[in-house]
């Protein structure tokens, strides 16, 4: 593989990573508002599993001390390259900077359990459909 197919595979791994924290973090509001505001689409069973489940694998990969297998994967594709992690390329340095802090892991532990339970809690808070 090239130095720069691995690049843009990075970067590209490295937005789809930052889509999935968005779909984490952005949907939990949406649906709480939605559930006041009665917007049938945040009851819909599928998408809230889909929430639960993403934020449920993110939490126990945290337990485990387990990294994200996207930020594996960048990484890996990076060294391929040459790169040092997230800090060549315009996506790589500024959705990095956004979305890679530097704290110790028990924050992002503490962090990521706690984001579940608000995700399971807004499951019974807002309920979605019945299966049909």
């Amino acid at each position: 593989m090239s130095n720069t197919m691995a690049i843009g595979l990075a970067d590209a791994l490295l937005v789809l990573h930052v889509g999935v924290v968005a779909f984490v973090v952005g949907l939990l509001p949406l649906v709480w508002i939605g559930g006041q505001c009665s917007w049938r689409w945040v009851r819909h069973r599928g998408l809230r599993l889909l929430h639960l489940g993403v934020i449920g694998f993110v939490a126990a990969q945290a337990w485990l001390g387990q990294l994200c297998p996207l930020t594996v994967w960048e990484q890996d594709l990076r060294r391929l390259a040459g790169q040092a992690s997230h800090h060549n390329s315009f996506i790589a340095h500024w959705l990095g900077r956004w979305l890679y802090w530097d704290l110790p892991w028990w924050v992002f532990v503490a962090a990521y359990t706690a984001f579940a339970a608000l995700v399971a809690l807004a499951w019974w808070q807002v309920r979605p459909h019945p299966r049909p």
